[in-house]
């Protein structure tokens, strides 16, 4: 991918998640970014401040869509298929796979998610957790009222297990590979229902 066009900011981003999702965050260091992006270190400084608030603003900017995309498809599902779990499931997992698909960095900013898991970042983890948590909650929420016999803790553990299996999902390195001649759109969808119904079953299952 060309960044040629971009601005400068963005040049530093597409930079810093692609080097996040090969190296991680600690090891990658500013000038690693700043060769990259082909920018000198006062940019860095200028439009971040920090490399904390850059790793910060590399999930913020791919996040924000995509919480607002999920949130928006909820209470469509919550308005028009009351009490209908996979409905609920589809306003998760198919922004998500739709943003994994992006071909500016699409799957660069996947493995950036993986790297989140992984390394022990607390300032990152308090981050997504104040800025996106809300949003984790109202799917609860409304799981919750799909499945009224699945206890609290029961539901976030089964959530929990779904974001897990979504990430890896986003990843395309599992079994299912995208055959020959089939689109990225069709394959997206294939792997969204396939995902929604096993989803569905969990969370259905054993609820006593």
């Amino acid at each position: 991918m060309t960044t040629r066009n971009f601005s400068t900011k963005d040049r530093i981003l597409y930079a810093a998640e692609a080097l996040f999702a090969r190296h991680g965050f600690a090891g990658t260091s500013l000038r690693q970014v700043t060769s990259r992006a082909d920018v000198n270190i006062a940019a860095v400084n200028y439009h971040f401040g920090s490399k904390e608030n850059l790793v910060n603003e590399v999930f913020r900017r791919r996040m924000d869509q995509m919480s607002t995309e999920r949130l928006a498809a909820l209470n469509a599902a919550c308005r028009d298929s009351p009490g209908q779990l996979e409905p609920v499931l589809a306003a998760f997992v198919e922004p998500a796979l739709a943003m994994a698909q992006d071909r500016h960095g699409g799957a660069d900013f996947v493995r950036v998610i993986a790297r989140a898991y992984a390394e022990s970042n607390d300032g990152l983890r308090k981050f997504l957790s104040d800025r996106y948590g809300h949003v984790l909650r109202e799917f609860a929420k409304a799981i919750a009222a799909c499945v009224p016999g699945l206890g609290k803790e029961e539901l976030y553990w089964r959530l929990d297990f779904l974001a897990g299996a979504l990430t890896y999902a986003m990843a395309d390195f599992g079994l299912i590979k995208r055959p020959t001649g089939t689109s990225e759109s069709s394959h997206r969808q294939r792997a969204a229902a396939a995902l929604i119904r096993f989803a569905a079953a969990g969370f259905h299952a054993n609820k006593d």
